[in-house]
Parts: structure tokens; sequence; C-alpha cells
């Protein structure tokens, strides 16, 4: 992710997405912004950009992130992060397709 100031780019983003668009998800979602999140969004736009999209595998992407955000806590800390889960809201808010098998709603996901 490049930082341009304060503003950052997202170079794997899908065509139809936006930051603001992302924020206003947020915001529905109670979630307040922060570096860190922009930043799961990136590299969950850079996972998807080198993957076809239906060859997503959770687990692969769940260690993908946990890998990428080791030194904060992986993925515990992005738990906090997105309380309705990494995978699943964070691909909402990167304009992404939520992989199949990320909500489980027999075992107690949030949507």
């Amino acid at each position: 992710m490049a930082v341009v100031g304060r503003e950052l780019t997202f170079p794997y983003a899908p065509e139809n997405w936006s930051p603001e668009e992302a924020l206003e998800i947020a915001r529905e979602e109670g979630l307040d912004m922060s570096d860190d999140h922009w930043e799961e969004l990136n590299a969950l736009q850079e996972y998807y950009s080198r993957r076809e999209a239906m060859r997503i595998s959770v687990r692969e992407l769940c260690d993908a992130l946990d890998e990428h955000f080791h030194d904060k806590g992986g993925i515990k800390y992005l738990y906090g992060l997105f309380p309705g889960g990494p995978v699943a809201q964070g691909c909402r808010l990167a304009g992404l397709e939520v992989p199949a098998g990320a909500i489980d709603r027999g075992f107690g996901s949030v949507v």
C-alpha cells in the first residue's frame, strides 16, 4: 500500500470500489477506520488480485492475514479491528465477494 501524504492508494482495488464507499459501510457497521483497517483492506484486495475468485480458500486467506499482521497479534488482532470477522467484514469493506465458508451462521459468526 502506498501512502501519499495521508492519502492511501489501493493499486489492487476492484474497479467499482472506492475508499468513500468503504467508509460508508464502516460507519453503518460501527467501525472507526484506522490505518490498520485500511492496511487489511489493501491486503485483501492484493490477495484476491493474485488468485482466481473461484479459488479463494478461507483457510489460506486467514493464514495470509495472520502472517501479514503477525507482529501485531495476527488474526486475533484483526478480530479486534473487524468484530464481524476479518475475512467476511473485511471483504465487504474492500469491495470483494465474501468467500464461501467465511460466514457460518450455525457456528455463531457475525455477518
